[in-house]
């Protein structure tokens, strides 16, 4: 059985925020940066599609690698 069925109830309350380099055109990722414990990313072009989500840690590692 998957684990899924604990991560839909935590996403209830995310604050989704696009990158601040889309330029406003909703093209892109958004991140909910509001959940303890877990980073969820999602297409912003399909916000009721699939959910991706790290820990903070490897958020962190991830943004860092971009720079």
């Amino acid at each position: 059985m998957s684990q899924d069925h604990h991560i839909v109830p935590r996403l209830a309350g995310a604050a989704w925020r696009a990158s601040s380099y889309s330029g406003g055109q909703g093209n892109c990722v958004e991140i909910a940066d509001n959940i303890p414990h877990l980073i969820p990313v999602r297409d912003s072009k399909r916000p009721a599609g699939p959910v991706i989500g790290f820990s903070p840690a490897a958020w962190q590692t991830f943004v860092a690698q971009l720079s």
